[in-house]
């Protein structure tokens, strides 16, 4: 199953009147219990998406159809380094951009999270101190979003890789499984 999930992201700041910046994805960084397990992204992960990224698409709070910017319109950028996925856009002039970039300003909003499928081989699942960890290691990255609540949101489809792990992995690699949560 390739399910849709939704993650949250690093730092956003208003750089200019209309424009925004700041890091996507951070990497190496856990996340908060998704229900039952913790994640990261790890450097890389994006370098698939990264190399015909036109379709990559910023929103606002997830809504696509309330469109910030596109890598392929020229209105947003993304960067990779070695913190992970920083951007840049250039928000439209429209009355829900105008909108977020006073509260960006204000600080009332300062999150961003990010829409992506994990690719076929992409994770890698196994127990570090008696705690579940999904390593995110090739995704495909549709959307950035800025948002008000970057805490992990949709969990329940978190969930349901979860269940996927559990049903295919799992039972052909037990033995791995049991040696790395004893160690």
């Amino acid at each position: 199953m390739n399910s849709f999930e939704i993650r949250s992201g690093g730092q956003l700041r208003a750089i200019s009147p209309g424009k925004l910046a700041g890091y996507a994805i951070l990497y190496n960084s856990l996340s908060q219990d998704l229900g039952g397990f913790v994640e990261r992204v790890m450097p890389g992960a994006v370098k698939r998406s990264l190399s015909q990224p036109d379709n990559i698409r910023a929103l606002y709070e997830h809504d696509a159809q309330r469109i910030l910017a596109r890598v392929g319109s020229g209105t947003l950028a993304l960067t990779e380094n070695t913190k992970g996925i920083q951007f840049e856009m250039s928000l439209p002039d429209v009355t829900y951009a105008r909108d977020l970039s006073v509260l960006v300003e204000r600080g009332d909003i300062a999150g961003v999270s990010f829409g992506f499928k994990v690719n076929p081989g992409g994770q890698r699942w196994e127990m570090r101190n008696g705690q579940l960890t999904r390593d995110l290691t090739d995704i495909a990255l549709s959307e950035i979003s800025i948002t008000a609540d970057p805490a992990y949101r949709d969990t329940s489809v978190a969930l349901r890789s979860m269940g996927e792990w559990r049903t295919q992995d799992y039972l052909d690699n037990l033995s791995t499984y049991i040696i790395r949560a004893y160690e």
